[in-house]
């Protein structure tokens, strides 16, 4: 499968792109500074490394021309002073559009799941208002991919580990999984985002995830 990864040089998608590798996938790496992101020893003609711009509509294009599936990590501030993660996932939807992609896994918030009430976790009373700006911004990105016609699936992550794939978190169909340890490793989600673009477990879901 050709995977197109965006924000391929963060915590979870360079491990994304490694794994995708090891697993035969090709992948087509994007972001602003992608030159150094696989290893010499890694290099091999499955891999393409795409400089360019979220925001701009070619430089998207191109990057998903050709793709089976797309897998979104978008990062950006922390305060929500700058829209990489909504105005981004806008892009990249308007770009799946026009080249025909259908297939898209991205990475949000543990504050866009539901409560038990079904309300959103961003809009409880004890949310910190410190996690509140970003969180907005996952919000965002989760209503542009519910508003389109793609086969999407948007993972919540809680505090995100800097650490390689351990293959002990679990999952839960838009809301947070139990037990919820508040945290989970880079890997994992990696490891559980390109499981979904093959399973298609969750299609059209939010998706909590825990380390377990």
């Amino acid at each position: 499968m050709t995977i197109t990864i965006f924000g391929a040089t963060g915590q979870v998608g360079k491990r994304a792109v490694l794994q995708a590798l090891a697993n035969g996938h090709t992948v087509r790496a994007f972001g602003r500074n992608v030159d150094n992101l696989i290893d010499k020893d890694l290099r091999t003609e499955k891999f393409e490394a795409i400089k360019g711009h979220v925001f701009d509509e070619q430089d998207v294009l191109e990057a998903v021309t050709g793709s089976e599936a797309i897998i979104s990590t978008l990062g950006g501030a922390f305060d929500g002073s700058d829209k990489t993660r909504s105005l981004g996932i806008k892009n990249i939807i308007a770009q799946m559009h026009k080249a025909g992609v259908k297939r898209i896994v991205a990475l949000g918030g543990l504050g866009v799941l539901s409560a038990a009430d079904g309300t959103y976790l961003i809009d409880a009373p004890s949310y910190s208002p410190a996690y509140k700006p970003v969180g907005l911004e996952h919000l965002m990105a989760y209503l542009y991919l519910k508003g389109s016609d793609l086969d999407w699936t948007f993972v919540c992550s809680p505090n995100i580990l800097d650490a390689d794939r351990t293959d002990h978190y679990i999952v839960n169909a838009d809301y947070p999984p139990t037990p919820n340890k508040g945290e989970v490793a880079a890997g994992d989600i990696a490891d559980f985002m390109l499981n979904e673009i093959n399973v298609n477990k969750f299609l059209h879901h939010r998706v909590g995830i825990s380390k377990s």
